[in-house]
C-alpha cells in the first residue's frame, strides 16, 4: 500500500522541480491546461474539486511548436494525415545513452537520446535490475511550460514505481522541450512522430546492451497522460507494435475540439492554422477516423468532475473505440477532476498494473 501512495503522490510533482540536490531551485509550474499532472496526497477539505470552471483563466501557453504560417491548401496538410503518417518509415539511427543519471537499488536510470527526423530528442531510460525479460513502456506526458521543464519531469516517481513492478520505461522529452530539439508540431504530430520513431527503435533494440539486454521488446505498451493521451491515440492508428496503452485524463481524438480547446487562451498562430483547416482536412488529421487501425487493447481512466479535459471526452473516445473493435476498459472515477488522489491509489493503480501484466506479461 506504500508504494501505491507513493505512485500517486508523487505523480503530482507540476509544482515542484525534479533537478539534482545542487541545482539553483525552479519557480513553481503553473496549473494553465492541459495541467500537468496526475495525483496529489492534499486531502479532500484542502482541494475540493470544483463543479464549474473558474471565472477568471489565466491564459493558455501554446505547447512548444516552431513558427508556422497556415497552410492555404488541404495538400499542404498531407504530411500531417493518418494516411500519411501509416505510409512513412520510423526507426533510423540508434538510441545513444549520455550518461547515468541514478543508480538506484532496484532499477538505473540513463539519460538517452534519439534522432527523429532531423530532430535530437532526448529523455530518461528506466531499466529493472534482473535478468528479465521486462516488458517495454514508452510514457508521454503532458503539456509542461517549456520555460520550467526538465527532463524529470512530474511522471518521474509514478514512472519509477512502473520501472519497479517489472516494466523498461523509456520517457521522451519530445521536440520542443529542453534539451530536445524544436521542429514542426502542428495538430501535436510531430510529437506522434517523436514517439513512432521511439517505438520502432526500441523493437529493433536498436541501442546498447545496457538498455535491452534484459528487454521484452516485442511486448510494447504505451502511458499518457492529458496531451499525451492524444499523442498516444495517433501513434495507435499507426503502429501496430503496441500491445497495450493507458491513457489518463486524455484529450480525445477530434482535432478540432481539440484546436478550439487550446485556442481558447492561447493567440498562438499554429491554433489558429488548425481551426482554418476545412472538415475534409481535418477528417483525414484526427484520430477518432481511424480508430479501426488500433490494434492495441486500451485502458481510459478519467476523472468524472475532470474541469480541464470534460469527462464526455473519455466517454466519447470510449463509444467510438468499441464501435471500431478496438477492446477498451472505460473508468470513471466519481470524485477525481484532472488529477487523482492517493485516496483513489488502489483502484488506479490496481487496474493499470493488471492490465499491462495481461497485456505485456513475456
Amino acid at each position: 500500500m506504500k508504494r501505491l501512495i507513493l505512485f500517486f503522490a508523487l505523480l503530482c510533482s507540476a509544482c515542484q522541480s525534479e533537478s539534482s540536490p545542487t541545482a539553483p531551485p525552479k519557480p513553481p509550474r503553473p496549473t494553465y491546461f492541459p495541467t500537468v499532472v496526475g495525483f496529489t496526497t492534499q486531502s479532500p477539505a484542502s482541494r475540493t474539486p470544483k463543479a464549474t470552471p473558474s471565472p477568471t483563466r489565466t491564459p493558455t501557453p501554446a505547447p512548444p511548436t516552431s513558427t508556422f504560417t497556415p497552410y492555404p491548401t488541404p495538400a499542404s496538410y498531407e504530411p500531417y494525415t493518418i494516411d500519411f503518417l501509416r505510409s512513412r518509415t520510423y526507426g533510423a539511427g540508434n538510441i545513444e545513452v549520455i550518461e547515468t543519471m541514478q543508480e538506484a537499488d532496484l532499477f538505473t536510470r540513463y539519460l538517452i537520446r534519439y534522432p527523429s527526423d532531423e530532430l535530437d530528442i532526448y529523455g530518461f531510460a528506466n531499466v529493472p535490475k534482473g535478468e528479465g525479460p521486462f516488458p517495454v513502456i514508452v510514457a508521454i506526458h503532458g503539456f509542461v511550460d517549456p520555460a520550467v521543464y526538465e527532463t524529470l519531469d512530474y511522471t518521474t516517481s509514478a514512472l519509477d514505481v512502473i520501472t519497479q513492478t517489472g516494466y523498461i520505461v523509456f520517457h521522451p522529452d519530445l521536440r520542443g522541450y529542453p534539451p530536445s530539439d524544436s521542429g514542426d508540431n502542428l495538430f501535436r504530430v510531430g510529437m506522434a512522430v517523436d514517439v513512432l520513431h521511439l517505438l520502432a527503435l526500441i523493437k529493433s533494440e536498436s541501442g546498447p546492451p545496457e538498455l535491452f539486454a534484459a528487454a521484452a521488446s516485442e511486448n510494447l505498451g504505451l502511458w499518457g497522460h492529458s496531451m499525451g493521451g492524444n499523442i498516444a491515440l495517433r501513434v495507435l492508428t499507426v503502429s501496430s507494435d503496441v500491445k497495450a496503452a493507458v491513457l489518463f485524463a486524455s484529450m480525445g481524438g477530434d482535432e478540432r475540439k481539440n484546436a478550439e480547446l487550446f485556442s481558447r487562451d492561447s493567440l498562438d498562430p499554429i491554433f489558429q492554422a488548425e481551426l482554418a483547416a476545412s472538415p475534409a482536412v481535418l477528417k483525414g488529421i484526427s484520430p477518432k477516423y481511424y480508430y479501426r487501425y488500433i490494434t492495441a487493447s486500451v485502458q481510459l481512466q478519467h476523472g468524472e468532475v475532470d474541469q480541464t479535459i470534460p469527462v464526455a471526452w473519455a466517454e466519447e473516445t470510449c463509444r467510438a473505440l468499441t464501435a471500431a473493435g478496438v477492446q477498451v476498459e472505460c473508468i470513471y472515477h466519481p470524485t477525481e477532476d484532472h488529477t487523482f488522489r492517493s485516496r483513489v491509489a488502489d483502484q488506479v493503480f490496481g487496474a493499470m498494473s493488471g492490465f499491462y501484466e495481461l497485456y505485456l506479461s513475456p
